[in-house]
């Protein structure tokens, strides 16, 4: 089992700035890949940016060149800077930690912006842009 807990949501303006982390503990020797995912009311869960365990990283389109995710593996923790905010980025983020290994997510037709690739969530932390 790996517990997340996310931390470092808020509410900002526009243009504005937020640094969201996400702690994990247990046995996340298990973790081969973690991520971050938002979902906005009304809206599906969609993958925001994800990180291997040899520090690879991927992007949504949406998000690409102002968001920045990274970790800390001395502290296990998970980190998803973002820069540039606007309102379409309000939604609930999540942190989530995937345990499959490349050749099952290949043999699933899964990217690891997907969150079929992920079996364990934190509780999600509140993201609003507003002015």
């Amino acid at each position: 089992q790996v517990q997340l807990v996310e931390s470092g949501g808020g509410s900002v303006q526009p243009g504005g700035s937020l640094r969201l982390s996400c702690a994990a503990s247990g046995y996340t020797a298990s973790t081969k890949y973690m991520a971050w995912f938002r979902q906005a009311p009304g809206k599906e869960r969609e993958g925001v940016a994800a990180i291997g365990g040899d520090g690879s990283t991927s992007y949504a389109e949406s998000v690409k060149g102002r968001f920045t995710i990274s970790q800390d593996n001395a502290k296990n923790t998970l980190y998803l800077q973002m820069n540039s905010l606007n309102s379409d980025d309000t939604a609930m983020y999540y942190c989530a930690a995937g345990v499959r290994t490349p050749f099952w997510l290949r043999l699933e037709r899964l990217s690891t912006l997907s969150d079929r690739a992920y079996l364990y969530w934190g509780q999600g932390t509140q993201v609003t842009v507003s002015s």
